[in-house]
Formats: structure tokens, sequence, C-alpha cells
């Protein structure tokens, strides 16, 4: 396997030397790439690190960014969009770094969720703010080759309807909620692109308009078929607020069908309970989640406030506070408490062992414990200034660029309600598909600053 991976890289290099921008559309296409994993003089490392690093480094050597620095005063000088806010996350992933005493996983994960994904960043910025739509294109092909190994997952796992509506499929990745994380934000991008197009237009953009609703009906299969209920609601609730930002016929349909669906709610006692216990996190694992976050709180607020847990050590920092399991509450039965502590049988049945996960599975709880409570609050002020940075533009951008930036916005929006009650940063593909959506933004930015 490193053999393969050694004359990938190679051919890579050379693709990267003579066509920049073809090897970070390979990139952009790849981001599950880090499945393949390898080792260099000891330091662990996957094939989608690799590629990005060799992207940068040709970068500087064709681009001679720093010829720029020289010959331009600082005042002049073009800022990165949100440079601040970079280097203040770097500050903090490096105390957390700190934290954690520059352990072999802390340094590993710096690296590959913090360092990597804003030195692609950059380049992307150098290389692609003026034409946006073909650094979207590449994730949509690959959300839609992810989506349609998914569905054949889904259909040849039994012939029996009841067995294809009880299975959970997970395409390349290892669980399935990791495909939910990946086409979510995808999904929004896709569609946003779909926006974008005219509405009258030739063969080739209508072609291209087909593979685009293609691949978001295929991804939102996907993820159903996954049963990812926290991308499914994220991705639902994106596809609606897009609609009433788009224009006024789209947001009568959208509020009409909002009120509908209020009304089916409220008369259909099963769905409005289905409803209710999982936006209650009354269910199995959103009971689960809950004794999760009173874990992680416990021990933030002992002895690690400000610091966290450090990259790479919340596992081993919730050892202490951590309890083996919890008892599932049934909230039909109204004397489940003295069943549980008087029933031996159902004291089995409720009972639920817990393990200790890598991350609390809340995307605020998720940065703090890593890189602090500074690194948490400078992400949360991040998303919300990209958000209403999206949000401003829209009113002076055209129908081309609107489409795009609701799309930048829906995915942004996405990440959020999905994190809620996940992990949709400390991911390999997930860390660096974050960083592109800013650069949408800051591309978007830039084009409307120089008047494109």
């Amino acid at each position: 396997m490193e053999i393969l991976i050694i004359i990938f890289l190679i051919l890579f290099l050379a693709l990267a030397s003579f066509r920049l921008n073809w090897a970070i559309f390979l990139t952009l296409f790849s981001l599950p790439a880090y499945l393949f994993r390898f080792t260099i003089i000891t330091i662990p490392s996957t094939l989608l690190e690799a590629m990005i690093i060799i992207v940068f480094l040709v970068w500087l050597v064709k681009d001679k960014p720093w010829k720029n620095f020289k010959k331009i005063s600082f005042k002049k000088r073009r800022k990165y969009p949100y440079y601040l806010e970079i280097i203040a996350i770097l500050i903090a992933a490096w105390l957390g770094l700190w934290v954690a005493g520059f352990s072999t996983g802390a340094l590993g994960i710096f690296k590959a969720y913090f360092l990597e994904p804003i030195m692609f960043y950059i380049v992307l910025v150098n290389r692609g703010y003026i034409n946006t739509r073909k650094f979207i294109w590449p994730l949509a092909l690959s959300a839609l080759v992810i989506s349609l190994i998914a569905i054949y997952q889904q259909f040849s796992l039994g012939l029996s309807l009841e067995t294809i509506m009880q299975t959970k499929v997970s395409s390349i990745f290892s669980y399935p909620n990791a495909l939910g994380l990946y086409l979510g934000p995808i999904i929004m991008l896709s569609f946003g692109l779909f926006l974008a197009y005219p509405k009258r237009s030739n063969l080739l953009t209508s072609s291209k308009k087909l593979l685009l609703l293609t691949t978001i009906v295929f991804s939102f299969l996907a993820i159903f078929f996954a049963r990812s209920e926290g991308a499914i609601i994220a991705v639902l609730i994106s596809f609606l607020l897009i609609a009433i930002l788009l224009n006024k016929k789209t947001r009568k349909v959208a509020l009409i069908l909002v009120a509908l669906i209020a009304i089916f709610t409220s008369l259909h006692t099963p769905t409005w309970d289905y409803i209710k216990n999982r936006a209650t996190l009354m269910d199995l694992s959103g009971q689960i989640r809950r004794q999760q976050w009173k874990e992680t709180t416990e021990m933030l607020t002992d002895s690690r406030f400000l610091t966290g847990a450090g990259l790479d050590n919340y596992q081993n920092a919730l050892k202490p506070y951590h309890q083996e399991g919890i008892f599932v509450k049934d909230q039909k039965d109204p004397d489940w408490h003295r069943k549980v502590v008087w029933d031996e049988q159902y004291h089995k049945q409720a009972w639920q062992p817990v393990e200790i996960y890598l991350y609390p599975h809340n995307i605020f709880l998720n940065f703090w414990t890593e890189i602090t409570l500074l690194g948490a609050l400078l992400f949360v002020w991040l998303i919300l200034r990209a958000t209403f940075d999206l949000l401003k533009m829209l009113k002076n951008l055209n129908n081309n660029q609107k489409g795009i930036a609701l799309g930048v916005f829906a995915s942004l929006l996405v990440i959020l309600i999905h994190g809620l009650v996940d992990v949709p940063y400390f991911k390999n593909d997930l860390a660096v598909l974050f960083w592109i959506i800013i650069f949408l933004t800051a591309s978007l930015k830039l084009k409307q600053k120089k008047g494109i």
C-alpha cells in the first residue's frame, strides 16, 4: 500500500508542478483521502495531508508570494480575509497543544486539523478568489461518488424492504454519521451552485444543472440511508431558509410549507412525540449526549475552565468524571423510576453502558475542550462574522453570485445545526471542508470589494 501511495504522490507532485489548479481540484475532490494512512520517519500522516503539503510547497515555489511582501508596504499590502481570526485561532490551537504537553497525538491533530487546512486556505485565496464556481464542482462530484457507493450499499445489504429500512450505510467511511457530516454542507454548496446558473440556458449549462440536481438528490438519499438525523434536520432547515431568503415567491412557498408542517405535527400525535423527544434530547442518543455534556461541564468547571483538556486529551481528562452508564428514561412510563429501583429485570433493561467518546459532541464544547475557551469563542466569532458578511453581501450581489452566497451561508448553517449534537470539525476532511467554506466567503468579499 505504501508503495502505491508513494507512486501516487510522485505523480501528484508532477501534476502540481505543471498544472497547480488541477492539483487543487484533485485535492478538493479527494478530501476523504485521509482514510489512506502511512508513516514518514515515525511521523504518522495521511494521503490528504501529503497532497495539501505538496500543493502549498509548489505554490510557494511557483508564485513566490514573498516577492510582493518586499515590494509593497504593509499598509498597502492586501490582507487575507479573516487573517486576524486565523492568527488568533492558530495561537489558541498552539495553546491546546501546550496544555496537552506537546504529545505526539496532539501534534498530529494540530497539523492535520489546523495548520494544514489553513495552509490550503491561503493557497485557495491566492489562486482562486476570482472564479469560485470551479472550486465547488470537485466537492459536488466527490459527494456524488460517495453517495452512489452508499446507495449501492443500501440496496445490496438485503432484499426485503424491512431489512433495507433497518440498515445504516456508511459508504467509504468507518461509521454512518461521517456520511452526514461530510455530505450535509456539500449539498448546500451544490444547491447554491445550481442557483447560480441562469434559468434559461444552453444544453451544456442544462447538463451541469441536471448533474448538480442529481448530486443533491443522491446525497440526501445517502444521509437518509445513513440515518443521520442531525444532518437531515440541518439540511431541511437550511433549504427552508434559502427559500425564505431567495425571493418573494419562494418565501411564500416556504412559509406555507412551514405552516402546513406545523398543523400536521400538532394534529398527528406520533409525529409530535417523535419531534418532541428529539428536540428535548429524550431519545436514547439524546440522553447519552446530555450525560456526556454534563460530565464535560463538570470537568471544565472543576479545574480546566480556561485551558480545556488540550488537544487529543479529552478522554484522559474526562475519566475521573465519567459514569460507566445511564438508566435510559422511558417518557411514556410514569412508574419508570420505581421500576428501575425495585424491578431487577427492568433495571437491567434500562441500563445503558456509555463509553468516553473522542469529543463531547457539541460544536462549542468540542473547541473548548481541545483548544481552550479562547479558541471556542474565536471559532464562534469567525462563523458568526462569516455568516453576517454573507447576509450583508446578499443585498448587493447579482443573481449568479447570490446563489453561491446562499449556498455558502446554508453550508455554515448546516455545520452549526448539526454541530449542536455532533463533531462537524475534528476530522481531517471536515476541517479542510470548513476552511474551504471560509475561503468561498472570503472570495465573495474580495470580488465585491474589487467590483468583479
